[in-house]
């Protein structure tokens, strides 16, 4: 969730700090704090506060720019409240320290230590006094004896005030991106930050010590030996995280889908064929499993919900989907004929994270659909297929998530093939289809002021009900976390056929209810629930298929959504949902970028 910094190098070390926290906004926190150090001197000036990184740059503007080293941090409150003293960098003699990630025996240190005189209430100051108790004049021997008596995850980044403009880090779980450019070297929490600077980067190891200055990065294991960083380079641009003229990241994001999803799929189909190929996954992948298992959180969930749906109709499989924070304790069945998928944005969701560790040890093969190179799901995993989405800056995933599904799309087509379900002419025949997508999305993208339109009829909404059936019903649990997740309406999405079966008692006059209707063999019960809903004053917004469509307009709001395959229509779907949870959110003056109390990246069980 908090996002790190670290810079050493020639340029305005504060304005490098500030820009890069900015960046990392989208992580989601609630104070911020740098610490500079002049080049030449042992002073470590920090400045920090409860509050946005704005607020942060109003209070350093006092100070006059400088070059030489520094670090910075956005903080997710954890342990302690929200409060200037418990913001990071934490300082203590001559260590000051940011950290992400829980210390679990950070009371027991306390005690064990005697570490009197701590001025926050935070377990990250705990980790900033061990290091300094055991600092004799060699950084590296006081990480390393720190780090051994902490429990929990962590990613710590230190300056020391008599050790130069060096910057030190090590890590466990938590994630830490380096590289070395022309500006100088630099380290964060997320590639996203360097973006400004270069797209070559190397994930720092776990337990190994990173030493920066301006001209060098010194990578070391526990025991001393020097290790040769792996470089990765980002898939994206240099200038491709910025908003390039839209207000809102999230607007720029839906309206970059019809992009993604070909940059998903372009490299991965062969003479009309799916083929991973090009990403090392093997057809005795598909083949060899009895079961599949897709473990994911949010909306990487909602995704895996549509594979259900399509694995069941199609391969005929079994398929389970857990929520990754629930799996380990549900005491699931995984063995070493199930194919555990999992799927998460960042790579770095710690509950999905500690659920494929746990069912790789019951002996399952993993495979990981991530959109971040080098992530530590995609290191953890036998197999990794990257989704290409770009950086995805605003909280509620939209790119991300459509992303996901084109690769899902793509497995399904490729297991139906190599397990004998499909020939060549109906995998060719999906595949066809599948390609049609960005162009379908496109349609709705162009008719987007048709959907704010309708998004005007919901700005008063206190509650919003969601129908629909089938795919219907599964894309409508994603288009109902997008509202309640950027425009703080509460939003539940049913199953329309359990209407009755209790939730139509909320349904009072004037309640919206928005519908979907893709899917032509369950078209008549569908509009049939919308009669019902209707009948007890609901205010109805229909998405409906354009040839299924009919007279519609004549009773309820309705948006024609461009015809595809039922088994597609989920993708016109959820663009045309991710725009109508914009509009409402932009329309209420919302930050629709940062949604009160949401994190992008949930490193924290």
């Amino acid at each position: 969730m908090c996002g790190i910094i670290g810079y050493t190098g020639s340029e305005n070390v504060r304005e490098v700090l500030l820009d890069a926290l900015e960046l990392l906004e989208y992580r989601g926190y609630d104070s911020s704090g740098i610490a500079v150090k002049e080049r030449g001197t042992e002073e470590i000036k920090v400045c920090k506060c409860a509050g946005r990184v704005g607020d942060l740059r109003a209070i350093c503007e006092l100070q006059r720019a400088l070059t030489g080293c520094g670090i910075g941090h956005t903080r997710w409150a954890t342990h302690g409240g929200v409060s200037d003293k418990n913001a990071h960098p934490h300082q203590i003699g001559k260590v000051t320290l940011v950290h992400n990630g829980i210390i679990e025996n950070y009371r027991e240190l306390i005690e064990e230590y005697h570490l009197d005189g701590l001025k926050s209430e935070t377990d990250s100051e705990v980790a900033a006094a061990l290091v300094d108790r055991f600092y004799e004049g060699d950084p590296e021997t006081a990480i390393k004896k720190a780090v051994r008596k902490l429990k929990g995850t962590f990613a710590l980044v230190v300056l020391f005030a008599d050790q130069g403009d060096a910057i030190y880090c090590t890590r466990n779980v938590s994630p830490i991106v380096a590289t070395l450019c022309d500006e100088g070297a630099m380290l964060a929490s997320d590639l996203t930050a360097l973006c400004r600077f270069t797209n070559r980067y190397f994930v720092v190891p776990e337990y190994h010590i990173l030493k920066l200055t301006e001209t060098e990065l010194t990578l070391t294991d526990f025991d001393g030996n020097r290790v040769e960083p792996e470089y990765q380079t980002a898939d994206w641009e240099l200038n491709s995280a910025g908003k390039n003229g839209y207000p809102f990241y999230m607007e720029k994001e839906i309206m970059e889908q019809p992009r993604a999803i070909e940059d998903t799929m372009t490299n991965r189909i062969n003479s009309g064929m799916p083929d991973f190929t090009a990403d090392g996954v093997p057809d005795t992948l598909f083949t060899d499993c009895d079961r599949i298992c897709i473990i994911a959180c949010g909306t990487a969930m909602h995704a895996g919900l549509v594979a259900q749906a399509l694995v069941k109709s199609i391969l005929h499989m079994h398929i389970d989907v857990e929520m990754a924070s629930e799996f380990m304790y549900s005491d699931p069945v995984i063995d070493e004929r199930t194919l555990v998928i999992a799927v998460s944005q960042s790579g770095e969701t710690i509950d999905t994270l500690e659920a494929v560790k746990y069912a790789k040890r019951r002996g399952a093969k993993c495979l990981a659909v991530i959109n971040v190179k080098g992530s530590s799901i995609a290191r953890e995993s036998d197999y990794v297929l990257y989704t290409n989405a770009g950086p995805e800056i605003a909280v509620a995933s939209t790119k991300a998530y459509t992303t996901q599904l084109a690769v899902f799309y793509l497995i399904v087509a490729r297991m139906a093939h190599s397990r004998g379900v499909f020939s060549a002419e109906e995998t060719q025949s999906f595949v066809r289809e599948l390609q049609r997508v960005p162009q379908a999305m496109q349609k709705v993208l162009e008719r987007r002021h048709e959907i704010h339109v309708v998004a005007r009829k919901l700005l008063e909404a206190k509650d919003l009900f969601m129908i629909g059936r089938g795919l219907d019903h599964s894309t409508l649990l994603e288009g109902s976390l997008k509202m309640k997740e950027v425009s703080y309406i509460h939003s539940e999405a049913y199953a329309s056929g359990e209407l009755k079966h209790g939730p139509i008692a909320l349904i009072t006059q004037d309640t919206p209810v928005v519908a979907s209707v893709t899917q032509e063999k369950l078209v008549s019960k569908e509009l049939s629930n919308i009669k019902e809903v209707k009948s007890r004053g609901a205010d109805v917004v229909i998405f409906i298929k354009e040839t299924l469509a009919g007279n519609l307009e004549e009773e309820y709001s309705v948006f024609r959504l461009p015809a595809m395959r039922d088994e597609f229509m989920v993708m016109p779907a959820s663009v045309a949902l991710q725009l109508l949870a914009y509009y409402v959110s932009s329309d209420k003056g919302f930050d629709v970028d940062k949604p009160r109390n949401l994190a992008k990246v949930v490193t924290v069980e």
